[in-house]
């Protein structure tokens, strides 16, 4: 018997392997920082390979756009792990239930409870707060000098917009984001454990507080007692789990995006001079930038519900599948000179946010609040630059995300010139 827990589900599934059909042999996946020449490599023998994955074991992994598509909109293969081969029970360290982890009809209530919040024109309506955290955050750092972009910016901006909108302390806005960082990118699994059951514990209290004494934030209005739509009432179990996605995927996909943006722009100079000469340029950068880093390395795995045919493959009921947002974001197919960053390119149909049902809910918000952060730094340090060879910057690599632990920049000083190094991508 082996035992799998799947990343990003804290839940364990052991599947009994005595009367397994016959499978290629897997081969090793494991979370790297720059895994793209492997992902083309894949990508370039078929459109879907057996992997193992560590801590996670064997799964079908799919690599060009079409494909991952498809696999992302067939309603047979279902996010509930209930649907894995041999599941027998949750385990291991799931803060409540949640639409990442449900299908339709469960996803699409849940789904719509939220939803509203998350309009073209509820996220316009934010826009104002957000320049108002950026240009706070842009005040306290140094006018000129060196400065790490992701701790002073990049990350703080999106987790004091959803914070606030959630309706989470200032005073535990740090304890709050540590508890996520683990969860999102474990350095173990004892340490994942202890960050799920403390954040667990404390937004168990909170949605109590809230409950208590409304306040008129999004938390408070889904754990108001007493709606009249006895559908609509959120389960504790689901109250849970709507807060721990709401907040974690609220601000950790953002920090990575807005700060690989910058980079990018820093290490290609004839594109950031495009977007000099032309600021409305901001919001291409931003789906460029989605298209070729994919913040959301890979989606959540999903299990077959029946046997299917993906993409030529035969996927056995139960079976894990994992779809690599990164490599279809770079099909060739798709994307003429898939790795070159371009603003120019107008990448419509880049899976950065996903496809299908679970396409991002906060991808409004996500890109309101990259488009912001971009234009207001531009604009308060026209000579910024990269203060570190691009080689040398570290990468947050899990299965699910991908993003830099830090952004040495300098502010202040002349504007980086022409022929400036490329960044590895």
């Amino acid at each position: 018997m082996l035992t799998r827990r799947f990343v990003g589900t804290g839940r364990e599934d052991r599947t009994v392997c005595a009367h397994a059909p016959e499978r290629p042999a897997p081969l090793e996946w494991a979370p790297a920082p720059f895994p793209f020449e492997r992902l083309a490599a894949l990508r370039a023998e078929g459109p879907v390979h057996r992997v193992r994955v560590p801590g996670s074991g064997d799964a079908w992994l799919v690599v060009t756009r079409d494909a991952v598509r498809a696999a992302l909109s067939d309603p047979r293969l279902r996010n509930d792990i209930r649907h894995s081969a041999g599941w027998e029970t949750d385990g291991g360290h799931a803060v409540g239930r949640n639409m990442l982890q449900s299908d339709p009809p469960h996803h699409t209530r849940l789904r719509r409870l939220v939803a509203g919040h998350f309009t073209q024109g509820r996220v316009a309506a934010l826009r104002p707060r957000v320049e108002a955290v950026a240009r706070d955050l842009l005040d306290r750092m140094p006018e000129a000098g060196p400065a790490d972009l992701v701790g002073a910016y990049a990350l703080p901006l999106p987790v004091t917009v959803i914070c606030d909108l959630l309706g989470v302390p200032a005073a535990d806005r740090a304890d709050f984001h540590r508890w996520s960082d683990e969860l999102v990118t474990p350095t173990g699994a004892e340490a994942a454990a202890a960050s799920a059951a403390a954040l667990a514990g404390y937004l168990t209290d909170l949605i109590a507080r809230k409950a208590r004494t409304p306040d008129g934030t999004l938390l408070a209005d889904l754990a108001a007692p007493g709606t009249p739509d006895a559908e609509a009432a959120l389960s504790p179990e689901e109250l849970l789990g709507m807060a721990f996605l709401l907040l974690v995927a609220g601000h950790e996909t953002t920090v990575n995006l807005i700060s690989a943006t910058v980079l990018s722009l820093l290490t290609h100079p004839d594109q950031l001079a495009l977007l000099r000469a032309d600021p409305e340029l901001a919001g291409a950068a931003v789906e460029e930038s989605l298209r070729l880093h994919s913040p959301v390395h890979a989606g959540a795995f999903r299990f077959a519900a029946e046997p299917l045919e993906l993409a030529g493959t035969a996927v056995a009921a139960g079976d894990a599948v994992l779809v690599s947002l990164a490599a279809a974001s770079r099909d060739p197919l798709a994307f003429p000179d898939p790795d070159r960053f371009d603003l120019t390119r107008r990448p419509q149909g880049h899976l950065g946010f996903g496809h299908g049902v679970h396409h991002c809910l906060g991808a409004p918000l996500a890109r309101v609040e990259a488009a912001v952060a971009l234009r207001l730094l531009l604009e308060r340090h026209p000579g910024l630059a990269l203060d570190a060879a691009p080689r040398s910057l570290t990468w947050r690599a899990g299965t699910l995300l991908r993003g830099l632990t830090t952004l040495p920049v300098r502010l202040g000083g002349h504007t980086p010139a022409a022929g400036a190094s490329r960044s590895r991508s």
